[in-house]
């Protein structure tokens, strides 16, 4: 059997960069356990906890990438106690013999597990094996002295609360991470369309509204607002990113009772051992109230950003598919490029098509977080867990999924001034008819009067392009009709596209150009945007 004949998720295998499938991959996702587990075993050792040894610290320190073997290990367990985090604990005092017994000492899967005195000498192995077995007798006195009723009723127990504080903190550290990774990329789109609004900052064109003709724009003015709808999304996402805080460890509802009790009521040691971990993960701080969990309110606000710039893409994409239908504006195209299998003469939008595929998937799911955050109970249920495993990891592909795509195009568009102008002609005559009324009134002419001629002439010429096929010819119905000789020698000047498109170049070069709104807020990429090569597709 090869990958060929098993599912494999097409977000990943030909859609997502390598950066981001790396941050969520199962071996960062498992080192980075391991790198949470020493945190807080240095962090406890420097708060004076005893039982935690140099040797013990170093054994964790040598193991922290997860090995192949490491992994048949943690399927195999996982098998057997169906628990991902006990899996991994095992997989790691096997590896690291000499911090049996440390190895998540007071923490939940999200940091925050009660363990007895009693306890903290002995490793996890032991302890479930001992559960495993039905309570064989374990060669420790000090727990043979405790019953077998407490201990069965102790066991389930801590094995239920294992499976929060790594993973919490460790998603944290994925999410941040990948807002990191997906920031500059996100610029350096804003920076592709910038720079092609201001190349085309005073190119008329026609605009739309009701997507039927309307007053002229030009060109960058439309890519314009582009812009600033992903400039919004920057926006966005960089204030997730600076308001993204650590879990850190606070216990299995939020109390830090399990702390209380290592720490012997020490509360400034509990509060350091926070800023310590803080420090060592690279946060400024942990949220101020946690349950079992940190609240899913953070990863539904992430979601929100993320969504918005799905549709922010979307938004675009579906422009440019519009414009290419008209043929004023197309995507980049290979050579060999093929549109289509059956209609050899075919060259479809397929990138930008695919921007609204990708999208509309991104766009929606805010609503699983939004119903993952709002269905938690009290201080937890677990009905969180399968679905978040699933949507954090792929909203963050989709969006570098998109990103790729995104600079592609926009680095790529290609513009055909010529059917610009042809599409513009079709419609400026009507256009220019306010000007004609206005100049046929500063003639003498009655308004009123003005303005019905018009009129008719306009919905005559309508008729004609309508049933016949014909160009435009309101102009030259006007130039036969004497009732307009008055301001015949203006007609031509009338005419120029330019006169319709208002202050649109202004407006282009004060929001994107030099010193403008759109490059203050792109300053702080602008090494990243230089050094970067246009995004290549994989397919």
């Amino acid at each position: 059997m090869t990958k060929h004949d098993e599912y494999e998720s097409p977000l990943a295998h030909r859609y997502a960069s390598r950066e981001i499938k790396r941050i969520f991959s199962p071996r960062e996702r498992a080192s980075t356990w391991r790198k949470l587990w020493l945190w807080l075993a240095e962090a406890e050792k420097q708060m004076g906890l005893t039982q935690i040894t140099d040797k013990a610290i170093e054994g964790l320190r040598s193991n922290l990438v997860v090995s192949d073997e490491a992994f048949q290990v943690i399927a195999e367990e996982e098998r057997i106690r169906r628990h991902d985090v006990m899996s991994h604990i095992f997989a790691l005092e096997k590896d690291a013999p000499d911090a049996a017994g440390i190895i998540h000492i007071g923490a939940t899967s999200c940091y925050g597990m009660w363990l007895p005195r009693d306890f903290q000498s002995i490793g996890y192995v032991e302890i479930t094996h001992c559960f495993r077995s039905k309570l064989t007798p374990w060669s420790h006195s000090h727990v043979l002295e405790m019953t077998h009723t407490y201990m069965l009723s102790l066991f389930p127990f801590l094995l239920l609360i294992l499976c929060l504080s790594v993973t919490d903190n460790a998603d944290l550290i994925f999410m941040r991470d990948a807002l990191r990774l997906i920031l500059p990329k996100i610029a350096k789109v804003i920076h592709n369309v910038s720079k092609f609004a201001l190349k085309f900052k005073d190119l008329p064109t026609l605009a739309f509204t009701h997507y039927q003709a309307a007053q002229p724009i030009s060109l960058g003015r439309r890519a314009a607002q582009w812009a600033q709808d992903l400039a919004m999304d920057l926006e966005d996402i960089e204030y997730v990113l600076a308001s993204l805080k650590f879990r850190g460890a606070q216990g299995t509802t939020g109390s830090q009772a399990s702390f209380m009790e290592i720490f012997h009521g020490d509360t400034a040691k509990i509060d350091r051992l926070n800023e310590i971990l803080c420090e060592k993960a690279g946060f400024e701080a942990c949220y101020d109230i946690s349950t079992q969990t940190y609240t899913r309110k953070v990863d539904l606000r992430i979601a929100n950003a993320l969504s918005a710039f799905g549709a922010s893409a979307i938004r675009v994409a579906t422009d440019i598919r519009h414009l290419a239908h008209d043929k004023i504006l197309d995507e980049p195209h290979e050579a060999t490029q093929t549109g289509s299998s059956a209609m050899a003469f075919k060259s479809n939008p397929m990138r930008s098509e695919r921007i609204c595929s990708l999208g509309r998937k991104l766009s929606n799911i805010s609503t699983n977080f939004s119903a993952t955050f709002s269905s938690q109970w009290l201080e937890r249920t677990l009905d969180d867990s399968a679905i978040r495993r699933i949507d954090i990891p792929e909203m963050f592909l989709l969006t570098d999924a998109l990103l790729i795509l995104l600079d592609d195009v926009t680095h790529g568009l290609v513009v055909f001034p010529a059917m610009i102008r042809s599409q513009l002609q079709e419609e400026l005559p009507f256009m220019a008819t306010e000007n004609i009324l206005m100049k046929l009134v500063h003639a003498g002419v009655s308004r009123q009067e003005a303005h019905e001629r018009i009129r008719i002439l306009s919905r005559e010429t309508v008729e004609t392009m309508k049933t016949s096929g014909t160009k435009n010819d309101l102009i030259a119905r006007i130039e036969k009709d004497d009732f307009f000789k008055p301001i015949w020698d203006e007609l031509d000047g009338m005419l120029d596209p330019k006169l319709f498109i208002g202050r649109s170049a202004e407006i282009v070069e004060r929001y994107c150009g030099s010193g403008g709104p759109l490059e203050r807020k792109l300053e702080k990429y602008k090494d990243y945007i230089d050094s970067t090569a246009t995004a290549t597709l994989a397919v």
